[in-house]
C-alpha cells in the first residue's frame, strides 16, 4: 500500500516519469499544529521530514465500540432483517462495524446480508471501505456530504424500503428526516463516537499558540476537531481571538496569522461558519493535503528578503537566513519581520515599537534591534539617523 506521506501526485512527476526526491529542507523554520488523532502519525512524518517542527493536540478522540452491546444488537437485528439500501458515510466506521462483528463471530452474516442491499457511499473513503468488503456502491456523493446522499435516494424513491445508515461518530439524526419523510423505514448503526481529547492541557497550548500567531498553520481532517479547538477556545473566553488568527492567516489575507489548513468542504465547514477561509486541497485527501499546505508553507512564508548574507525567510516562531536557522526571541522576531517586509525600505521606530507589545519607548526598539544584529552578518540591518532602520538589499 503506498504510504500518502510520501506519494506523488502524477502531477508531481517529471516529464520522464521519476519522482523527484523530497525536499527535507523544504518547511525549515516551520511550525505546524496537527489536531487529528487518527492516522496522525502520516501527518507529522510528513511535515518533519520536511523540516518542519509539529505541534500535536488532538483536539477529539475517536473511540471505536467494538464491545459496546447496543452495537451488538444493531449487527444481529441486520442479519435477521437484511436491509433493501445501505447508505456508509464513512471509511472508519465500516471498517469499525465489519471487525465489531468479526470480533462476535458475525462477519461472514453480515456481509452476506449487505451484499443485496443497494449500496451508496458518502465519498471515496466509504466508498473504499466498501470495496474492500466486497460491496460494490452503486453511487457516490461527489460532495462528502450525508445530506446530497439522502437528497439522492429520496429522489431515487424510498417509500416503504428498508434504509440502514451507517452512521458517523459527530452525526444527528436529523439529516435523515428526509428519508423519513419520503416513507422509508430508517435504522442507524454507530460503529464509533467522538470524545474529549486525552490531553486537554495540549489542547490549550495548542490554543495559546493559535491566540499568540507562534504556528504557521493548524491542520483539521475531521469537522468535530475543527468545532472542538473553537469550543476550547471559547471555554477559556478566547474563541475570538483565535478566529481572529486564523482568519488573518488565510490564503490571500496579508498574512500575519495563523493559516487553517482542512481536508475537504466538510471538514472546512465549522470554520467557514466562523468567517474563517481554509486552505483546502483540489483533492479532498490527506496525502493533498500535505502536499499543498508543505508547499503553500514553502511559498508564503511571513515574511521574505534578499540580503547581501542571502535569503532571508521569517517564520511564525524563527526566522531562517540562507537556510539556516537563527535564535531570536519573540520581540527580535517581530522585529526582523517587520524590516523584511519594507523590502529594503527605511521602517521608523515607531512602526518598530508597534510590533513589540510590551515595550513602551524606543530603547526597546533599540535593545530588539542589537540582538536581531547580533545574531546576522555584519552590514544587513543598517541605521539610518533620526529615521529607523533598514535591512541591506543584496
Amino acid at each position: 500500500m503506498t504510504d500518502p506521506a510520501t506519494a506523488v501526485a502524477p502531477a508531481a512527476r517529471r516529464a520522464d516519469g521519476t519522482v523527484p526526491e523530497l525536499d527535507r529542507t523544504q518547511l525549515v523554520g516551520v511550525t505546524i499544529g496537527v489536531t487529528s488523532d487518527r492516522r496522525s502519525d502520516e501527518l507529522i512524518g510528513t511535515f518533519t521530514r520536511r523540516g518542519a517542527q509539529v505541534v500535536h493536540a488532538p483536539t477529539m478522540r475517536i473511540v471505536p465500540v467494538t464491545e459496546d452491546a447496543e452495537l451488538l444488537a444493531d449487527t444481529r437485528s441486520v442479519v435477521a432483517d437484511p436491509p433493501e439500501v445501505l447508505l456508509a458515510t464513512t471509511g472508519i466506521g465500516m471498517r469499525a462495524w465489519l471487525e465489531a462483528a468479526d470480533a462476535a463471530g458475525l462477519a461472514d452474516d453480515l456481509l452476506a446480508a449487505l451484499r443485496g442491499a443497494h449500496v451508496v457511499a458518502r465519498g471515496p473513503k466509504a466508498r473504499g471501505a466498501l470495496r474492500a468488503a466486497g460491496l460494490p456502491e452503486h453511487w457516490t456523493a461527489a460532495s462528502e456530504q450525508t445530506v446530497e446522499a439522502v437528497d439522492h435516494l429520496v429522489a431515487d424513491g424510498v417509500d416503504g424500503r428498508s434504509v440502514l445508515v451507517q452512521m458517523h461518530g459527530a452525526a444527528g439524526r436529523e439529516e435523515l428526516d428526509p428519508l423519513v419523510a419520503a416513507g422509508a423505514r430508517v435504522r442507524t448503526v454507530t460503529p464509533y463516537h467522538w470524545r474529549p481529547p486525552r490531553d486537554p492541557v495540549a489542547v490549550d497550548r495548542l490554543v495559546d499558540g493559535v491566540v499568540a500567531r507562534s504556528l504557521d498553520a493548524v491542520t483539521f481532517t475531521a469537522a468535530p476537531a475543527a468545532v472542538a479547538l473553537l469550543d476550547a477556545a471559547g471555554a477559556r473566553g478566547l474563541r475570538g481571538e483565535v478566529v481572529a488568527s486564523l482568519a488573518a492567516g488565510a490564503p490571500g489575507a496579508g498574512g500575519g496569522g495563523v493559516l487553517a489548513c482542512a481536508v475537504g468542504d466538510v471538514t472546512a465547514a465549522p470554520l467557514r461558519a466562523e468567517g474563517v477561509e481554509p486552505l483546502v486541497p483540489a483533492r479532498w485527501r490527506l496525502g493533498a493535503l500535505m502536499r499543498e499546505l508543505s508547499q503553500h508553507l514553502a511559498d508564503t512564508p511571513r515574511a521574505r528578503a534578499t540580503t547581501p548574507a542571502g535569503v532571508l525567510v521569517v517564520r511564525a516562531r524563527t526566522a531562517v537566513l540562507d537556510g539556516r536557522p537563527l535564535d531570536l526571541a519573540p520581540g527580535p522576531l517581530a522585529v526582523l519581520g517587520r524590516l523584511a517586509l519594507a523590502g529594503g525600505a527605511v521602517v521608523p521606530r515607531a512602526e518598530l515599537l508597534a510590533v513589540l507589545p510590551a515595550a513602551t519607548d524606543d530603547h526597546a526598539v533599540d535593545v530588539a534591534v542589537g540582538r536581531v544584529r547580533s545574531t546576522l552578518p555584519a552590514g544587513v540591518v543598517t541605521t539610518v539617523v533620526k529615521r529607523g532602520y533598514r535591512l541591506a538589499s543584496a
